[in-house]
């Protein structure tokens, strides 16, 4: 699992704003937008930010961009957002052209931990500043962090799927967990949270763990495939812990082809049109909704602060595992969303009633109180 407004300095001079894309096929960076103004009290340096794909989740493009881009018009700095399409190569060199084209903070979603950290270490070798988004880059060294509370995101699907299974009064279900890229630490985070609530239940022997594997780069394509595999291999899965909506659907897919959508409960992430849809219609029990405005607007803050030439206090710190320092960081809570209140998420904005409550899911959205 979004609203604070960076106020705008009144400015003596303002150059045109420019948008620049490149769609489609035309590369792995896909889609590229920047903004650029002056101000007459103050000059402000560059943002850059590379968001990770477009593929494993909708929020990156629907969400992350949007919320980013408003706040950087807002504030009125100069801006630079590119998306590296899940291509390690490409992530490198969107950076080293920002940095070349003068940024003076850059802001990542690592693809891994790796890449990111070459990413990091090139830019603070130019004296750029760095800040982590959504994903801490392990052994990176960002000078921020800013994203949700990961472990309790894990925590509330745990909860979740118990939920939903006690609701069904399951007896001894047998789970299967759907993991998140392996290379995400996110993902470890996830895990940890959902496993501190299973784990205890599996030792009771209230529930019995069955298949457990994580999905390579969150590829929705190849979670369908494990999945069925780990039905043909555990016919009497009662319960699927999916790390995302995209996960779950894909799992959710395969069940339908089992006649099975609605009787196992699925959990997910990210509060998608998509995942939300699934939970309108029965066949998926709960999302972690993380209200991405106010992780953006955090990110915002920071990175404007920095590129003024700014040093921000962070609210709190993470201590990154591999390096065991502290990472100054901005943490969110998430917010878990069943059928009875995904009408939260469409008031908050983050989808609207127009995406969501189309054909057939008019009259389920009437049923849950979508205004």
């Amino acid at each position: 699992m979004r609203k604070g407004i960076l106020s705008l300095t009144a400015a003596a001079a303002v150059l045109a704003l420019g948008l620049t894309a490149c769609g489609g096929n035309s590369g792995p960076t896909s889609s590229t937008s920047s903004a650029q103004s002056t101000q007459s009290s103050q000059k402000a340096g560059k943002i850059g930010v590379i968001l990770p794909d477009s593929k494993s989740s909708a929020r990156w493009e629907t969400a992350d961009r949007k919320y980013l881009e408003e706040a950087f018009k807002a504030a009125g700095v100069a801006y630079d957002i590119q998306n590296a399409q899940n291509d390690k190569t490409a992530f490198q060199t969107i950076a080293d052209q920002m940095i070349t084209n003068g940024a003076t903070v850059l802001m990542i979603v690592n693809l891994d931990s790796g890449t990111g950290k070459t990413v990091i270490d090139k830019a603070k070798s130019q004296g750029v500043a760095t800040i982590d988004y959504d994903r801490l880059t392990l052994g990176g060294g960002a000078a921020y962090y800013v994203s949700f509370d990961n472990t309790k995101v894990g925590t509330l699907q745990g909860e979740g799927l118990v939920k939903c299974l006690t609701d069904k009064k399951a007896s001894k279900p047998i789970i299967a967990e759907l993991n998140g890229s392996p290379t995400d630490n996110n993902a470890t985070l996830f895990k940890a949270g959902y496993d501190g609530v299973l784990k205890p239940k599996y030792d009771s022997g209230d529930y019995v763990k069955g298949p457990d594997q994580s999905v390579p780069d969150w590829d929705n394509a190849q979670a369908g495939t494990i999945f069925e595999q780990m039905l043909t291999s555990a016919p009497k899965i009662a319960g699927v812990l999916a790390a995302n909506d995209g996960l779950g659907n894909a799992a959710i897919t395969v069940l339908k082809k089992n006649n099975l959508n609605g009787k196992v409960p699925v959990t997910g992430q990210d509060a998608t049109v998509q995942g939300l849809q699934n939970i309108l219609v029965g066949d998926q029990c709960m999302t972690v909704y993380k209200a991405v405005k106010k992780e953006a607007d955090a990110a915002a803050k920071l990175a404007v602060a920095l590129a003024k030439g700014e040093k921000p206090a962070a609210s709190g710190s993470v201590k990154d595992p591999q390096s065991n320092q502290d990472v100054p960081s901005e943490l969110l809570d998430p917010q878990p969303i069943y059928l009875d209140n995904v009408k939260d998420v469409v008031a908050d904005g983050y989808v609207t009633k127009e995406e969501l409550c189309t054909g057939d899911f008019a009259a389920k959205c009437t049923s849950a109180g979508i205004q």
